[in-house]
């Protein structure tokens, strides 16, 4: 059974047709890029499968399960801008993401539980590169380490699905090629299933184990919103990544 399987999705605004007849399985650890023109669904896609959003029509799931209808911790995302909290410091930025769901009172954690939750906060920043910055603020760092925040942010609730749109798409060329460095080594040693929408061809191409291509094939001049999107072309990319997740998958079923 796929880990992700998108059955039959329709997505509309009214009159306006964004998606329409998305079918896709995933397996789990798969990392796919989304590309497309712009305005062709894939936000709203990366939306539905965060919960953000509610499909108009057909059925998402998630480990044979519906996907929950609200974001949870199974999924996390990262956007184009960062979505840090400039008043709090590198390390508590994240810390946060451990404290607000396991203290829902008090909103941060005591004793013990802090000291846990700044180790495993700091074990991740030192992984994305930032071990070095645990007392900056956000307006301190730049863009590219703004945007590593942002991801450790992402990876400290422990996802199961990564969701990232146009991460890198604010970053110069030198920093995008770093990050897409440490990207594929974080997703090497977690293995998360990632979806990555990115208006780079090159990236996608680069990046993914399969590239998943949206497009509206079916146009009304009449009625320009009568038609959405569909995924027209589901390419396999990066052979040595996709044998080497193959094996691995098989022999973690055994």
């Amino acid at each position: 059974m796929s880990f992700i399987s998108v059955n039959n999705v329709w997505q509309r605004y009214g009159d306006q047709v964004v998606l329409e007849g998305l079918n896709l399985h995933v397996n789990e650890g798969e990392f796919c890029t989304l590309v497309g023109t712009s305005g062709c669904g894939k936000s709203t896609f990366l939306r539905l499968l965060l919960g953000q959003e509610t499909a108009s029509k057909g059925q998402i799931l998630l480990d044979g399960n519906t996907l929950a209808a609200e974001p949870d911790a199974s999924r996390g995302v990262v956007f184009q801008r960062y979505s840090v909290f400039p008043h709090l410091s590198v390390l508590d930025n994240v810390v946060l993401g451990l404290e607000l769901p396991r203290s829902r009172v008090l909103g941060r954690l005591l004793g013990k539980a802090k000291k846990d939750a700044r180790e495993q906060a700091a074990i991740l920043l030192q992984k994305v590169g930032l071990g070095h910055a645990f007392d900056k603020y956000p307006a301190q760092l730049s863009g590219g380490m703004q945007q590593r925040l942002a991801i450790a942010q992402a990876l400290i609730m422990k996802p199961r699905v990564l969701l990232l749109d146009e991460p890198f798409g604010a970053l110069d060329p030198g920093i995008r090629k770093d990050m897409h460095q440490l990207l594929l080594e974080l997703w090497r040693e977690t293995r998360l299933t990632v979806f990555m929408v990115t208006h780079d061809l090159s990236e996608g191409f680069s990046l993914g184990t399969r590239l998943l291509v949206f497009d509206k094939v079916r146009v009304d001049p009449h009625a320009p919103g009568a038609y959405g999107a569909r995924i027209t072309y589901d390419i396999p990319l990066n052979s040595d990544r996709r044998n080497a997740l193959a094996a691995e998958l098989g022999a973690t079923s055994k």
